[in-house]
């Protein structure tokens, strides 16, 4: 999920700032690399059922559960403590949304449907607002440059727009229930309304000046189903709210775990690549170099990382296998190249180190 859940307008890059790192990397491309990386990974490509849905329905068990609990437990510490088990859990399920996009429906029957039920539409994100979007981040034309949904030059931008980055992303779920509860039902009568909808607001995106195209074939489907799933599951919370049915503090609790998760997310966000590049194209190189891996023995990265996240440098330059497969990967790759190769480059080790660096360049 590598992404905000609706848009910020700050689209201007100083003036004064050049592109550094990653965009400063030779324009050949490193073929050993690409190759080696092929080659050492070709037989762990396939998508292994048996680790993705105890993986995610436990998670999903979870993070229900420790929400329940944070809306029910008297004592404050234990709602706490609950509440972040639960903002953990539920930020692991939702990023599942990642997966959906790049695994094949045939290889994981069922996986799709259960996830936008479990987690898409109670969350308010489901999963059409990410297929069909996350794709053109991994163009290789289309990488870092106007044209992707998910980039903004952070670290050339001026420096207020990191930590703005973030709160955006905190006011998350009120603007996704007005999304469905309020936008969804009035586009669907008012075709201009259903216009700006789709361009938007139907994607989880960083990149302002993105605009959506209409779904076609069986994307058209799969999106009008879940979004009036969505609509009717958010008018239905606000009405049980506005009629007491649910209790206002557990509907703010609940705002309150969606939010964490959210947040969460961005941070993470902030540090899946370098954000260096000023909208010019990138070879494959490039792009793997402003990408980032936070590779064991750093555990943390788990927790804020999860389902493969951590390893975002190597997704890029191996997007199609599995999150399960993405460590041994690493390891068979390192083990490939010598200690000197660009392999190494994209390799980080803390996130604090990676944030600190951000704000630098964006002060700079």
């Amino acid at each position: 999920m590598e992404n905000s859940t609706f848009q910020y307008q700050e689209s201007a890059v100083s003036e004064d700032k050049q592109s550094s790192g990653a965009n400063n990397a030779p324009a050949v491309e490193d073929n050993d690399l690409i190759r080696t990386a092929a080659k050492v990974t070709r037989d762990l490509n396939t998508a292994k059922a048996e680790i993705y849905w105890p993986d995610f329905l436990a998670s999903a068990f979870i993070g229900y559960a420790a929400l329940w609990a944070t809306m029910t437990i008297a004592s404050t510490g234990g709602a706490i403590a609950a509440g972040i088990v639960a903002v953990l859990a539920l930020y692991r399920a939702g990023s599942f949304i990642h997966e959906l996009t790049h695994v094949r429906r045939n290889s994981l029957p069922g996986f799709h449907f259960v996830w936008n039920m479990l987690i898409g539409v109670p969350m308010l994100i489901p999963s059409f607002m990410y297929e069909g979007v996350h794709s053109i981040h991994h163009r290789t034309k289309k990488y870092g440059t106007i044209e992707d949904p998910e980039y903004l030059p952070l670290a050339l931008m001026k420096p207020w727009t990191v930590p703005l980055f973030v709160i955006v992303a905190s006011l998350a779920p009120i603007a996704l229930l007005f999304r469905y509860a309020v936008l969804t039902p009035l586009s669907f009568i008012i075709p201009p309304l259903r216009t700006l909808v789709v361009e938007r607001y139907s994607g989880l995106v960083i990149n302002p000046e993105f605009r959506r195209k209409p779904p076609e074939g069986d994307l058209k489907r799969q999106w009008l189903t879940c979004e009036i799933a969505a609509s009717i599951w958010a008018i239905a919370l606000l009405a049980m709210v506005w009629t007491a049915v649910i209790p206002l503090k557990m509907f703010l609790i609940f705002l309150a775990v969606m939010s964490g998760s959210v947040v969460l997310n961005q941070i993470r966000t902030l540090v899946a690549h370098l954000w260096e590049n000023d909208g010019r194209e990138m070879t494959v190189t490039q792009q793997y170099l402003d990408s980032v891996n936070v590779p064991p023995p750093a555990t943390l990265p788990a927790l804020w990382a999860p389902v493969g996240l951590r390893y975002h440098g190597l997704h890029h330059l191996l997007p199609g296998l599995p999150y399960h497969a993405l460590g041994e990967a690493h390891r068979r790759i390192k083990e490939a190249l010598p200690d000197n190769s660009n392999y190494e480059h994209s390799n980080h080790r803390h996130l604090s180190k990676l944030v600190v660096r951000l704000m630098r360049s964006s002060a700079s």
